[in-house]
């Protein structure tokens, strides 16, 4: 055969042999490949189609020593409160979503941010409440009226010096007028100034005796001791809350036990660092607090709170950018995505503000734990769509 190669002839001959042997023969690097092409053409490919088989497997099952204290929130009139309902927080068996395994018997509480003074807010939040701003105790009948808030926490940020310098007795006189315009459980939190949180959270404990409300805070870095004698004093939760530390946050809960405090009045907050703004610290504490309750450690048995709200924070979740999304949509997803990661961590209780996050990650979590109904995916159908 010479330079020139006759492919009719050279096909028939591939339909009639199984092997080829070429000797003595030029061609092009472009005539060989068209060569194995036709081959390819004629015998069909060399390799076989990947099947999908059913394959058997055996979940790996833990067995948990320990469990997480469930922590009632809110007190009706049969037990000395006004609130229509109570709210159960944790009692977790095993880990988030580990329904083979165990039943988690009460699903996330998600609790509406209020603020005692109209603050800035980003505006996919604001356009909710705006026309109500004004009045924490509108702004908290707006949150169950229409939002159906399971509980709503009130802020009493104006208190800070720095702010309005609202004395401890005006912001009690709020909270009496939100515990009046809504009767689900509500969450009483300070400003955040180390030196008049003290005083705020014991006059708020005096005029909401009897609600069971959960104080929010006592921390280390306050005057602790006084916020505890006031949850004491007035049958409330403490929320005990510290920064990113495990270890603090052990010690914290003995101080709180060893003034009296029992273990199932007291929630955690490790603190929630935002989707984007360190969220995989809050996760991880979070995560290692869970699993070492689980496995009996009793300094670490009590649920936990996510703050976020601190979701709107980030830049990315309200700025206008084009590039970036429609915020409307974006602002929402934010939130909702540090909470349902937070939830996979193991909080138990999340503080939040805008309804539409609060409903999706809601919907996510009910679908999540079979408690909603979803549209089932064919795995075999998923593997050949590649």
């Amino acid at each position: 055969m010479k330079n020139t190669l006759y492919l009719p002839e050279i096909i028939k001959m591939l339909e009639k042999v199984e092997e080829i042997e070429l000797e003595n023969i030029d061609m092009t690097a472009g005539e060989l490949e068209l060569i194995m092409s036709m081959i390819s053409a004629i015998k069909g490919p060399s390799v076989k189609k990947a099947e999908y088989l059913d394959l058997d497997f055996n979940v790996p099952l833990a067995n948990f020593p320990g469990e997480v204290l469930e922590v009632e929130l809110g007190a009706t009139k049969s037990n000395g409160g006004t609130r229509k309902n109570v709210i159960k927080v944790g009692g977790q068996k095993t880990l988030p979503f580990y329904n083979f395994e165990s039943h988690n018997p009460n699903e996330p509480v998600i609790a509406y941010d209020v603020f005692d003074t109209n603050i800035h807010l980003a505006g996919p939040v604001r356009r909710h409440f705006e026309d109500v701003m004004d009045d924490p105790a509108e702004w908290a009948k707006r949150c169950v009226d229409k939002y159906g808030a399971d509980a709503v926490t009130i802020h009493l940020i104006s208190t800070d010096p720095t702010i309005k310098d609202t004395s401890a007795r005006e912001a009690a006189k709020t909270v009496e007028n939100v515990l009046q315009a809504v009767k689900v459980p509500i969450i009483i939190g300070g400003s955040g100034n180390t030196d008049k949180d003290p005083e705020v959270l014991e006059k708020a404990a005096e005029v909401s005796e009897g609600e069971h409300c959960l104080i929010n805070s006592a921390s280390m870095n306050m005057d602790y001791k006084r916020i505890a004698k006031a949850c004491l004093d007035h049958g409330h939760v403490v929320l005990s809350w510290t920064s990113l530390d495990i270890n603090d946050q052990k010690t914290l809960n003995k101080y709180l036990i060893d003034l009296g405090i029992k273990r199932e009045d007291i929630i955690m907050d490790p603190t929630t660092a935002a989707l984007g703004y360190g969220l995989e610290y809050s996760f991880s504490i979070m995560e290692r607090i869970r699993l070492a309750a689980l496995k009996g450690d009793k300094d670490l048995q009590m649920p936990m709170s996510s703050g976020t709200t601190n979701a709107w924070g980030a830049r990315e979740a309200w700025m206008e950018n084009p590039e970036w999304g429609d915020r409307e949509k974006r602002g929402p997803l934010w939130e909702a995505v540090t909470a349902l990661t937070l939830c996979l961590a193991g909080s138990d209780l999340f503080m939040m503000m805008n309804p539409t996050a609060m409903q999706l990650f809601k919907d996510t979590f009910r679908c999540l734990s079979g408690l909603k109904e979803t549209v089932s995916l064919d795995i075999k159908d998923w593997i050949r769509m590649g």
